[in-house]
């Protein structure tokens, strides 16, 4: 993850020794060569990903490819911050780090569960969750697109929604291969112990706006920065309205930068027409650079 841009950019390189260097250990050796178990816990995830992303916006940078919008999914949002200039690179890896362990004690491993809720839209998920709750948690999670809403809570609660989904006429629920329910209320105990790490960073205006996670609102101050990542812990994702916020500040293409095409293959869900391409390695970056240059997508 990330080191095909380790390899052939300054920039990219660069971040990836300075997230070393904030965390006290070689991440870019777990990026690159694992154990995978060891990357999959949300302490490592974390880290890993928010560094993978921010070298390949660097390396896209020094191409010349830079957005006039910026938002990210969950964690990506600290990934949009520290491009868009709020976050300090340095600052947010060691921010996530900790993000990862405080989620991942919250709840106790084996505990939580997260489940794709597809075929049905918002409100009749709203509606299985509180009828499949019996005493226990299960709430939205994740709105993605309008028929893939991601719920979290106890295991069982979401077991018992993901039946209930099926049952309603859902196409295909599935659970996820998670480490912790994120984004839901038992989330809460990270979020406070998340507080003082966020008040001691230093943050500033973004250079381009940034769409927030939690109300698809638009960050533009500094000020707005710390607040909005706080109630992100413990509450859901409103992906779809974020890209449709991009879309009505202005948005006309999609450049999805770092590991995975999740949000790619989300956006046409989203915004009739709109188009979008991933940047995960070089090849993606020279993928867009020739799109760009021949009057395709030029801004994300």
């Amino acid at each position: 993850m990330g080191k095909a841009f380790y390899e052939v950019s300054p920039g990219a390189k660069a971040i990836f020794e300075e997230a070393g260097d904030a965390l006290g250990f070689d991440l870019k050796k777990l990026a690159f060569e694992g154990p995978e178990a060891d990357l999959a816990l949300t302490a490592n995830t974390q880290p890993a990903v928010l560094t993978a992303s921010v070298a390949a916006a660097t390396a896209c940078a020094e191409r010349g490819l830079r957005p006039a919008l910026a938002a990210g999914h969950s964690l990506g949002e600290y990934s949009a911050l520290v491009v868009a200039g709020a976050l300090r690179f340095s600052d947010a890896v060691r921010i996530v780090r900790k993000r990862g362990e405080f989620m991942q004690v919250a709840v106790p491993v084996g505990t939580g569960a997260m489940a794709a809720i597809m075929g049905i839209d918002l409100s009749a998920v709203e509606k299985v969750c509180a009828d499949a709750a019996q005493g226990e948690v299960v709430e939205v999670a994740n709105v993605n697109s309008a028929q893939q809403v991601v719920v979290a809570g106890h295991r069982t609660a979401v077991e018992r929604a993901v039946a209930l989904a099926t049952a309603r006429g859902g196409k295909m629920s599935v659970m996820l291969p998670v480490s912790a329910p994120f984004h839901c209320s038992l989330m809460a105990p990270a979020a406070a112990r998340l507080a003082p790490e966020l008040d001691a960073a230093a943050v500033a205006d973004p250079r381009v706006p940034v769409v927030r996670n939690v109300d698809g609102g638009v960050t533009r101050k500094a000020d707005e920065v710390r607040p909005f990542l706080l109630r992100q812990v413990a509450s859901p994702v409103r992906w779809a309205e974020c890209v449709q916020r991009l879309a009505a500040e202005g948005a006309t293409a999609f450049v999805e930068v770092g590991p995975g095409r999740v949000l790619s293959g989300l956006l046409r869900r989203i915004v009739n027409g709109a188009r979008g391409q991933s940047i995960e390695d070089p090849a993606g970056l020279e993928k867009v650079l020739s799109a760009a240059a021949g009057g395709g997508e030029s801004r994300s």
